[in-house]
């Protein structure tokens, strides 16, 4: 079965650190960006950062540079997010997505959100004392 699993949400406490993860399954992420999003209730959902696998190229958006990381694993054909110094203002569900880009990288930005095809069903991250 083609799909993307998130794994790795739950509750943490103010400027603590979570990490999670996106598992493709039944296609290989060599030739694909993979871009986290998230929603919070009531608010549209923001493209947070996104990697190119065929050339490992990132990037960020301004609310989280410096904060998150994002990593690939092509062994494990996984995507990571790591997220650290998390803000009260964060909690949301986080999605990750698959964008067909051959050998191409990112440029300047992640590709825009209509051209992801492939979501996973998200994962859940609380961030309350």
């Amino acid at each position: 079965q083609v799909q993307l699993v998130e794994s790795g949400g739950g509750l943490v406490q103010p400027g603590e650190s979570l990490t999670i993860s996106c598992a493709a399954s039944g296609f290989v992420l060599d030739d694909y960006a993979i871009g986290w999003f998230r929603q919070a209730p009531g608010k549209e959902r923001e493209g947070i950062s996104c990697i190119a696998n065929s050339d490992g190229s990132t990037y960020y958006a301004d609310s989280v540079k410096g904060r998150f990381t994002i990593s690939r694993d092509i062994a494990k054909n996984t995507v990571s997010l790591q997220m650290n110094s998390l803000k009260p203002e964060e909690p949301a569900v986080y999605y990750c997505a698959s964008d067909y880009l051959g050998d191409y990288g990112l440029g300047q930005t992640c590709p825009p959100q209509y051209e992801f095809d492939r979501w996973g069903q998200g994962t859940q991250v609380t961030v309350s004392s």
